[in-house]
């Protein structure tokens, strides 16, 4: 039995982690795996990254306490991640990696490859990658069994959703170790079953952008009510249920009676469209007009801030539902 298939379920008092990459995302996660508990390392390859990761995440733990999101002091949090002066150093007793590296395939496969020589025949690697499959940059090396993609929603601190896309490579038991210490971190995981391109958020997404960009350039409706169409219609029943179960409960018959009753409709939608328009630059300059007529350049970074409040105080919510009910989804 490879080494991969006897892996127990991680656990805190027993495990440790690394992050490799400490830019926003890193550092998220190095957030999600010290808040479980597990001791972190974190390393960048470049020096002024990594240090300036222990003040943004201590900043950001901070916020979380302030919130009521964490269980423990932030100093306590913060004490579980551990700067790693080097790649050997940070791999160091190491179960699981997180890759939160720069979205080039090279770069991943270069990693990889540095892994593989430190690698002690258990090593799980998990690639934050939002559109690379792993395939892409595992296959052939030594270690492509225990590499997967573990796609967070940014910043993963803050919203639970994770994608885990396995390469052709990946044995069954690298899956059910990434989704176990997911689970143990109290993310979501989902499961994709094949690489496909995008994954499926953002195959989500990109219908739904690609249907809004049009509605602007088309003159139906500006940037702001296609926005507040989502954030005050739909956004409200889908941060709390998916598309199936929002048709499901939206017809008296259930899924089947809506999809019979409404399908012509949504496939004339989708027909009335040519997809294959890229977003060009007047295209680009007309939303980005309308934006920055609400938003100027230098309020960016705040109103960041303000969206990262708001996740903290539904992501409060919902804790607060779930110890109330038992279960959020139910």
């Amino acid at each position: 039995m490879a080494p991969a298939q006897q892996q127990a379920a991680p656990h805190p008092s027993s495990e440790r982690l690394a992050c490799i990459g400490a830019g926003l995302v890193g550092s998220a996660w190095a957030i999600v795996f010290a808040r479980a508990g597990f001791a972190v390392s974190l390393y960048d390859s470049s020096a002024a990254v990594l240090a300036s990761a222990p003040q943004r995440i201590r900043q950001q733990l901070e916020a979380l306490h302030a919130n009521g999101l964490l269980d423990e002091p932030a100093e306590a949090v913060a004490a579980r991640v551990r700067i790693a002066d080097s790649l050997a150093q940070a791999l160091q007793g190491v179960a699981y990696v997180q890759e939160s590296i720069l979205e080039r395939a090279e770069l991943k496969r270069a990693l990889l490859q540095e892994i593989e020589t430190l690698d002690d025949g258990r090593l799980v690697v998990g690639s934050s990658t939002s559109g690379i499959p792993a395939s892409a940059f595992a296959c052939g090396l030594k270690i492509a069994a225990r590499v997967l993609v573990v796609h967070p929603v940014n910043p993963p601190s803050l919203i639970p959703l994770v994608e885990l896309v396995p390469s052709p490579d990946t044995s069954p038991a690298a899956l059910a170790f990434a989704r176990q210490l997911m689970q143990a971190c109290r993310q979501s995981p989902i499961t994709v079953n094949r690489e496909i391109e995008g994954f499926v958020i953002n195959r989500l997404q990109a219908v739904l952008l690609r249907e809004a960009w049009s509605l602007v350039k088309d003159g139906v409706a500006s940037a702001e009510d296609v926005d507040k169409t989502v954030r005050d219609g739909l956004g409200w029943r889908w941060a709390f249920m998916g598309p199936f179960e929002t048709i499901d409960l939206n017809a008296v018959g259930g899924v089947a009676d809506y999809a019979r009753r409404l399908g012509p409709l949504y496939q004339g939608i989708a027909a009335s469209r040519d997809h294959q328009d890229p977003w060009d630059e007047e295209w680009i300059a007309q939303v980005e007009a309308q934006r920055r007529e609400r938003l100027a350049p230098d309020q960016l970074q705040d109103r960041a801030h303000w969206r990262d409040l708001r996740l903290m105080s539904l992501a409060r919510h919902w804790r607060d539902l779930e110890r109330a009910t038992g279960d959020v989804s139910s």
